[in-house]
């Protein structure tokens, strides 16, 4: 294994590391035009089909780092158009495999590839039809991706470019033996990247069993704080105080997230704030794709302007402007700590980070920060205590809980159905009675959507005349009708979230 410098010599353009005119043009059109750190470590070894193992800390341009290299490559290379992928990127999550997505689909298109998403949480259908127009690039989560190749709808033989984003997580969320699997289908020839925080927990052996000689790169330290992150340590008198201090907090007219411990809690506290007149949305692992794609929508258009999550938004959500994160509740350990406080100071820019401590919390979060290499003294404050009004800003207006989103729910999919008119549901959830759509019974109305937009259904009909679905952490949920109307609920994990559900994953 070849090691390189953490420093790489500056680079002043993507031009001079080698990469095509064609991706240039479409870099410069999306206001990206020098290359970061990362970007300007890996390129040379990626471009000429080494292998490569890199490490850099959240948001330090890592998707850029494999997205360029793989359409560069993929775009100069002779192309055998059919249901087969030539480049394949696996992701831990969801949203980090969307957000892998959006960000290669404009360099792809400029070079004539095509990309397509391969998740769970959604419909199989309009993912296997894509293949059979022609795929250059898949980006997928193993589990999903699995389903699809035992199916016989999607053959890995022709992959030429293999990338693992964020390993370390895949290893902590109990995905290595099918990404192993997934590994050991595609061609041994065939570059492969590897970018990882750390290489523990079984991700060393992906590097020995998978990986030639990689040229290894190691821009920061797992544990390297952002320079332009700014760490504060709040402690309150109590439980009451502290929610005081942190609908204070979430009060500033700029983005933030709030971390919290548990998807009840969260969907909770996105409703308080939202009835206090603060717009808020949740994001967790009882919310069905649709629900997650509407709620981190609303946070990234404005519409609301606080995120309320669990650690499944620690990695891979990137949203431009998150100028405040809050550990309302401070998390188990420090890499969680790190990846969460990472949604702020992106790219350059600078955040700061809040940890509320109650007074049983504090050995607790000096170990935690001591691990994290963060050192920061704590401070006794209320909320209206100087540094806290500092930190807040400029009070954003109220905004009456009616003037919300409404939920769209033309399709079916995700309302509760009875007999009778709408009616409201807690957290944002919307349900309906007895409504016809379009297509097929029980669509019903859309309630107001205040927070969470959760969607559950019982006995209803989607505009195809199916039965309509829900989802929550143990996977998919189908409600049919039995004898005498009642319901029968039968849940199913889906083999992408079945490890998340044994480890009790929030």
């Amino acid at each position: 294994m070849t090691t390189h410098s953490s420093s790489p010599a500056a680079t002043t353009s993507f031009a001079a590391l080698g990469v095509g005119a064609k991706l240039v043009g479409a870099l410069t059109s999306s206001g990206i035009s020098a290359p970061f750190p990362i970007q300007a470590a890996t390129l040379p070894d990626t471009l000429a089909g080494r292998d490569v193992l890199a490490r850099g800390k959240t948001g330090s341009g890592k998707t850029l780092a494999f997205s360029i290299p793989m359409v560069d490559r993929l775009a100069g290379a002779d192309r055998r158009p059919g249901r087969n992928p030539r480049g394949l990127i696996l992701a831990p999550t969801r949203e980090l495999a969307t957000q892998i997505a959006a960000a290669l689909e404009p360099m792809a298109a400029a070079c004539g590839l095509k990309v397509t998403t391969i998740i769970g949480g959604v419909s199989q259908h309009r993912q296997a039809k894509a293949f059979s127009t022609g795929v250059d690039i898949v980006v997928a989560c193993p589990g999903r991706l699995e389903d699809l190749m035992r199916q016989r709808v999607v053959s890995l033989q022709d992959v030429q470019i293999t990338v693992l984003d964020e390993a370390d997580h895949m290893a902590d969320l109990g995905f290595l033996p099918a990404v192993t699997r997934i590994l050991a289908a595609t061609p041994n020839g065939g570059q492969r990247l590897l970018f990882s925080a750390t290489l523990d927990n079984g991700v060393n052996k992906l590097v020995k069993q998978f990986m030639r000689n990689p040229a290894s790169h190691s821009v920061d330290t797992a544990d390297s704080p952002v320079p332009a992150m700014t760490h504060h340590v709040f402690e309150v008198g109590g439980v009451e105080a502290k929610r005081v201090l942190v609908e204070t907090l979430a009060a500033g007219s700029g983005r933030r997230i709030l971390f919290m411990r548990t998807k009840h809690q969260a969907r909770k506290l996105a409703k308080q704030l939202t009835t206090a007149g603060i717009p808020a949305t949740d994001l967790h692992g009882n919310l069905s794709q649709v629900a997650r794609d509407r709620n981190l929508a609303a946070f990234t258009n404005g519409s609301a302007r606080v995120l309320v999550a669990t650690d499944i938004a620690a990695r891979g959500v990137h949203v431009d402007d998150v100028e405040l994160v809050v550990h309302v509740d401070p998390p188990a350990e420090h890499k969680a700590y790190l990846h969460r406080s990472g949604r702020t100071a992106r790219a350059g820019s600078s955040g700061d980070v809040v940890t509320v401590v109650l007074p049983e919390q504090r050995r607790d979060v000096a170990t935690l920060l001591r691990r994290a290499n963060i050192n920061v003294s704590s401070q006794r404050v209320t909320a209206d205590s100087a540094p806290v009004t500092a930190l807040v800003g400029t009070i954003a207006p109220k905004v009456a809980p009616s003037a919300m989103p409404v939920a769209s729910t033309a399709d079916g999919q995700g309302n509760r159905n009875r007999r009778g008119g709408s009616y409201g549901a807690p957290a944002g959830q919307s349900r309906s009675r007895g409504g016809r759509g379009s297509g097929g019974r029980g669509t019903g109305e859309a309630a107001p959507y205040v927070a969470g937009g959760q969607s559950r259904s019982r006995n209803g009909r989607g505009t195809n005349g199916a039965a309509a679905h829900g989802f929550d952490a143990a996977g998919r949920t189908s409600t049919r009708g039995s004898r005498g109307g009642a319901t029968r609920t039968r849940t199913v994990a889906t083999r992408e979230q079945a490890p998340a559900v044994r480890a009790g994953r929030n």
